[in-house]
């Protein structure tokens, strides 16, 4: 557009991508060469407080180091050379949009926002930080500047019981404690600083707040002393306090997750200095769901460090008199719910460990994905990266999984799948179905190979790993169920999440996504199940169910078809599931994994262990073979029973309403959401809403996108709309001309008994102005459009008649002649 001024910067600006890489690799040592240096110290200081991050910490009276980290200082280092670069070219008089939409500018490596203005920062380099190597240490965790972190390393080692672990079958005798509290208790661990409702995150650091780490146990009075020893301040934990009401017994409180008033389910502590022979009891006192698996046999997990360290054995299903009822106290909020259980210690002096279910830290995933890419064979097609930032600056990974392929052609030709897990950090089944998963795929397996071979899969294994790491049952760091806000427009406030919808946004435009899947837990139903959606379009009828029904074929003592549900109900428009769904992928599922057991086959009343979940990964894959396999028998097979299935549930629906239904015929017809349950039995939350901090800027946002699709949808007219346009103002000149003709003629069809149904209340149009220009006006203002219902509304009393259809010329005459006659009239 502009030749001269291309030349003249092309020669005064560098490439910005490549001036970047150039300070990014010299600031690491990378690059020795003699080209320039990094801004000095009062630039950069000077850069950084003008930065509106740096200003909103400052207002949030935080300290200088509390935001950036090592990453975060590069991006303001990267931030400053772009401005200094770029000085020259902003202060040019032509720096208008004209010149931001150069090639040379338009680089992938800008970063735009939402209306595609130009904001000052470059896209991260993801290839140099995100993988992993056994030179440095593994990234540390991030927490909120208000949690106190321990020192300790918390690791648990795999293990598999030999034998089946039963449900707990209740006796109906079981004590029901009385909640007494710390009035009649002694407090012996309490958390005092905690983040709850009204409050919001604003920082974090690793190691989390800084200072001496309090010590929140009681001090031992000596040996004798047979208090028990309380801690939750590591990765997962939340135990918020523990009063001791007798000598072996214990109340607990569970955090709520943090920056809210509830969720509270999932529990991992520690407790020491136990006592070998005693039966001891536990009550946690503030669940808030009033079902629960402990009513049908659920038992707690405990871990014992002695049994690890000397017969190698892990978590395991223990407890007895377990009951969960509703609390008593009523202190006019909520109502909570109890859960009481009795143990007896395998030793002396140990250390063991309490869960609601098998712990899986951010930091075991990292230490998976770390063997991963030191892997020389897996890591040849397994590409490590990374999709974002969490809030508190936590990676979140992205894992590309797919063989190489000889030509573009067969790359093109790939199909997609898509799976992720730990949107709810409380749900650590998904992690242990995604490592089986993991297993399988990355292994040497001649199935794996072939799924490598003909599929492009993206996996994400933990969605929010802010929530895993401080120990949330449900949420973000923004005190909010990401699961409901994957139409979000906060990429700041829910990046994990606007990140994860835009990578399958843009995987779309390149291939078609066969599956996508989202692995969560599930605390009322036992078994595991898949939630999905229902297609209307009859081309597609059932085909959402087939692989549910296949992967209940090919894990019939695990996978409960029967407890699948597909209705798209209203609450639920945010999930993952419904989002992909409507954006074009037809086989979108939520997988609901039990924090129980199995109710099928030869697994019937016992618990999942790890294994069980890891292979369910494997069954996934398995799944996809029999869905893709071009022998479509087995596909056939599986429709044909669907629609035997719905038949006879139709039936059963028709029978209940005492009604008779012919479903040889027109069966198909009827809506599967007439005849479907709602998932209310789900773990399902209702979105509570943005926060009150983000509302605002949520509102702000969508006015700025509407006002910007106006001004979008507005396009320049084709040469035929101008002609069309010419020919109506013609037309609407020609009949203000002749205003007494046009009232004879009206007058006239006034009188024509066929034409208004009721001539005495017919009315004629309000008269036009004798001025044409004004006329003109009112015609542009209509877009020169004739409307026969505004006619209508002017007078509510008339109506056109069938008949009038003789009055209009035929169509080979043309739609202006039409038009022409029925403004006349």
């Amino acid at each position: 557009m502009f030749p001269a001024l291309e030349t003249h910067l092309k020669q005064t600006i560098p490439d910005p991508y490549e001036d970047f890489m150039y300070r990014h690799l010299q600031y690491y040592g990378y690059f020795k060469a003699q080209r320039g240096s990094l801004p000095n110290s009062a630039t950069h200081q000077h850069i950084r407080k003008n930065n509106p991050q740096y200003l909103l910490h400052r207002s949030l009276g935080g300290k200088d180091d509390l935001i950036p980290d090592t990453l975060q200082k590069e991006k303001l280092l990267s931030w400053a050379t772009w401005q200094n670069s770029y000085v020259h070219f902003l202060s040019f008089p032509l720096a208008d949009s004209r010149m931001l939409s150069l090639p040379h500018l338009r680089s992938r490596q800008l970063l735009y926002d939402e209306l595609d203005e130009v904001n000052p920062r470059l896209r991260e380099p993801q290839e140099l930080f995100s993988i992993l190597s056994t030179k440095r240490p593994l990234p540390a965790p991030r927490w909120p500047i208000e949690c106190e972190v321990i020192k300790e390393n918390i690791h648990h080692i795999e293990w598999a019981p030999p034998q089946p672990e039963y449900f707990y079958q209740p006796r109906g005798n079981e004590k029901v404690p009385e909640i007494v509290g710390e009035k009649k208790g002694t407090v012996v661990y309490q958390l005092d600083s905690v983040p709850t409702e009204g409050s919001y995150f604003t920082s974090s650091r690793v190691g989390g707040k800084q200072g001496i780490i309090k010590e929140l146990a009681v001090t031992l009075q000596g040996p004798e002393d047979n208090t028990l020893l309380f801690e939750s301040r590591f990765e997962s934990g939340n135990l918020q306090k523990a009063v001791r009401v007798d000598t072996y017994e214990y109340e607990l409180t569970l955090r709520t997750d943090l920056y809210t008033n509830k969720h509270t389910q999932w529990f991992y502590f520690r407790v020491q200095n136990t006592r070998k022979d005693a039966t001891y009891r536990f009550t946690i006192v503030n669940l808030l769901k009033p079902k629960s698996l402990y009513t049908v046999g659920m038992k707690p997990l405990l871990y014992s460090q002695m049994d690890a360290n000397t017969r190698n054995i892990g978590w395991r299903r223990e407890g007895n008199e377990i009951k969960y009822y509703k609390n008593n106290t009523d202190d006019g909020q909520q109502p909570f719910y109890c859960l009481t259980w009795t143990i007896q210690f395998p030793y002396d002096q140990d250390t063991c460990f309490f869960a609601h279910f098998y712990p899986y830290t951010y930091t075991d995933l990292q230490c998976y994905l770390l063997s991963v890419a030191n892997n020389p064979i897996q890591s040849q097609f397994c590409k490590l990266q990374t999709l974002c930032r969490s809030l508190a600056g936590n990676t979140v990974y992205l894992l590309t999984i797919t063989n190489p392929s000889q030509t573009p052609q067969e790359a093109a030709a790939k199909k997609a799948v898509v799976l992720s897990a730990r949107v709810h950090p409380g749900e650590s089944n998904g992690s242990w179905v995604m490592k089986g998963f993991l297993d399988f795929i990355l292994s040497n397996s001649p199935d794996a190979q072939l799924l490598r071979d003909i599929f492009v899969f993206k996996v994400l294994p933990m969605l929010n790993p802010d929530g895993v790491i401080v120990g949330n049952y449900r949420c973000s760091l923004a005190g909010r169920d990401l699961n409901r806000h994957y139409k979000t427009i906060l990429k700041e406030s829910f990046p994990c999440i606007w990140y994860t919808r835009n990578m399958i946004k843009r995987l779309l435009e390149e291939r078609e996504v066969l599956l996508y899947c989202d692995f969560h837990g599930h605390s009322r139903k036992n078994n595991i199940f898949l939630y999905g959606c229902n297609n209307n379009n009859r081309k597609y009828w059932l085909h959402e169910r087939v692989f549910p029904l296949m992967l209940s074929k090919n894990a019939p003592d695990k996978f409960s078809f029967h407890s699948c549900n597909f209705k798209v109900q209203k609450c639920k428009e945010g999930t993952g599931r419904v989002v992909m769904w409507r954006m074009g992928i037809l086989n979108s599922y939520t997988m609901e994994s039990t924090f129980g057991g199995s109710t099928l086959g030869s697994k019937r009343d016992t618990h999942f262990t790890i294994e069980d979940l890891k292979s369910l990964g494997y069954h996934v894959c398995d799944t996809l073979l029999d869905f893709c396999d071009p022998d479509q028998t087995k596909f056939t097979q599986c429709l044909a029973e669907l629609k035997e299935l719905l038949r006879q549930e139709i039936h059963k629906k028709f029978h209940e309403l005492g009604q008779d239904v012919d479903l040889e015929e027109s069966w198909s017809d009827i809506s599967l959401s007439d005849i479907e349950s709602s998932t209310s039995g789900s773990d399902s939350s209702l979105s509570d809403g943005l926060p009150v901090h983000l509302a605002n800027i949520a509102d702000e946002l969508t006015q700025k996108k509407k006002m910007f699709k106006k001004k979008k949808k507005k396009s320049l007219q084709t040469r035929k709309q101008r002609n069309e346009q010419y020919q109506k103002k013609n037309l609407m000149w020609k009949l203000t001309e002749d205003t007494s003709e046009r009232a004879g003629f009206a007058s006239t069809l006034q009188n024509h008994p066929a034409f208004f149904r009721n001539s005495e209340n017919s009315s004629f149009l309000p008269m036009r102005s004798e001025n044409p220009r004004l006329n003109e006006q009112e015609n542009i203002k209509t877009g020169g459009d004739i409307d026969t219902t505004n006619l209508n509304r002017r007078d509510k009393d008339t109506s056109l008649d069938p008949s009038m259809a003789t009055l209009i010329l035929p169509k080979n005459k043309g739609r202006m002649q039409v038009l022409h006659l029925i403004y006349c009239i």
